[in-house]
């Protein structure tokens, strides 16, 4: 059903294509004639688009015609182009009512024909006074004019059709990581609850098969946390521009990664762990923040090693950076891989584990990034595979700490349950 809003938007399309008003004016000049317009043109209505009027019709963009009283009329049912030289003279129109009601001598209409094969309207010129225009080159630039502004219109289609779909998308996916946070954030209190009474429970049972259970629970309970801190994480840097930092001097970072070994040592004493730990200067970083990098690694080579393998982790200063490093042997990533091994929900998975989100890396290069560093990965079956992040030692990083609304009270990942962080890939 054609509308008023639409003859609007059709005048807008065609005052968005710049192109136009230098066209109608090369129209003109070509032919001779004074009158050049772009009509949209439907089974009832005729809208002047786009007007160039130097004999004074008084053709203005908006105007609307009865389409049957324009020479349109008859372009639109035979979709084939209309050119007069002579009207009164011609055979064919001189006694036709369109001419003698608009005074016409001259006349060249072509329709425009969407990629789709929409009628749009005609790229018309016209004259009081007779032209000579049945040359073969004018209908050809009529028509390849009329080709142009078609093809501009169709490309506006798109563009418009693009945008709305990445609104559409950008709104559903910011709606999805506040409902994430949101949720996230809610869950750790029942799960507070849930470690608290394996933790009591722990200490009032006796019976092995009990405690055993207690145990169980309190292991599922650490690592749900985890869980839920790298949802958190993820959605804080999402929808806060990045990783919220605390910066600080820390005079012995070495203590802080020890700490980190030691507890993955800890809760999984079946696996051998080769520290060396040798940073010698004071590193402007967030501890916290850190470490979280440094188990997550750990937790990553863990899973995805060798079974019954070493990993290694290192530590040292260069001249310039801190430089972590943890290594695994096992099947080595593939080459094609590599390059999507830091996003979200993407995991490698050559080994049979698929425990996590596939986040851990992903929050790992995050967190190297607020610090103005950088993460890389190198793996072949002959040499294993290395994480390597660099952090500058004299970072000029302001603390920041901007979150969104949604998960501005959520608490800090140091306070999770449990405190190491099992968020392997």
């Amino acid at each position: 059903m054609d509308s008023a809003e639409d003859s609007v938007r059709a005048v807008a399309a065609i005052a968005r294509i710049d192109a136009v008003p230098t066209l109608l004016k090369v129209l003109c000049e070509m032919t001779g004639m004074r009158v050049a317009v772009i009509a949209r043109v439907t089974d009832k209505t005729w809208t002047a688009c786009a007007v160039k009027d130097e004999a004074h019709f008084g053709l203005k963009p908006g105007m609307e015609l009865q389409v049957n009283t324009t020479l349109c009329f008859d372009s639109r049912a035979s979709r084939a182009p209309i050119v007069i030289e002579h009207a009164s003279a011609d055979p064919r129109y001189r006694r036709h009512e369109t001419p003698k009601l608009y005074r016409i001598e001259s006349y060249v209409s072509v329709p425009i024909i969407r990629a789709n094969g929409g009628y749009f309207g005609n790229l018309s010129a016209l004259d009081p006074n007779p032209a000579s225009v049945k040359e073969p080159r004018i209908l050809s630039m009529f028509t390849e004019f009329a080709a142009l502004i078609a093809s501009q219109l169709d490309h506006q289609v798109q563009q418009e059709q693009e945008h709305r779909a990445l609104l559409d998308e950008r709104a559903a996916g910011e709606l999805r990581e506040q409902f994430i946070a949101i949720l996230g954030h809610d869950l750790r209190n029942p799960l507070h609850a849930v470690y608290a009474s394996g933790d009591m429970l722990e200490r009032r049972l006796t019976d092995p098969q009990s405690l055993a259970f207690v145990s169980r629970i309190k292991t599922n309970a650490r690592r749900m946390s985890a869980l839920i801190a790298d949802v958190l994480d993820f959605a804080r840097g999402r929808l806060g521009g990045g990783i919220g930092l605390e910066l600080t001097d820390v005079d012995n970072i070495n203590i802080g990664l020890a700490t980190v070994i030691q507890e993955l040592r800890d809760t999984q004493p079946e696996c051998e762990i080769i520290s060396h730990i040798n940073v010698d200067r004071a590193v402007r970083c967030d501890l916290g923040r850190l470490q979280q990098v440094a188990s997550n690694l750990l937790a990553n080579a863990l899973t995805h090693g060798l079974p019954h393998s070493p990993v290694k982790i290192s530590a040292r200063a260069d001249e310039d950076n801190l430089v972590l490093e943890v290594w695994n042997a096992g099947e080595p990533i593939p080459a094609e891989s590599l390059d999507k091994i830091f996003e979200p929900f993407w995991r490698h998975s050559v080994s049979a584990s698929r425990n996590g989100l596939g986040l851990g890396l992903h929050i790992c290069s995050q967190i190297v990034r607020a610090h103005e560093g950088r993460i890389s990965v190198t793996s072949t079956r002959e040499s294993g595979t290395t994480f390597t992040a660099h952090l500058p030692l004299g970072t000029s990083i302001e603390t920041y700490a901007s979150f969104p609304e949604a998960i501005h009270n959520a608490e800090s990942r140091q306070q999770s349950l449990g405190s190491a962080s099992l968020s392997a890939l």
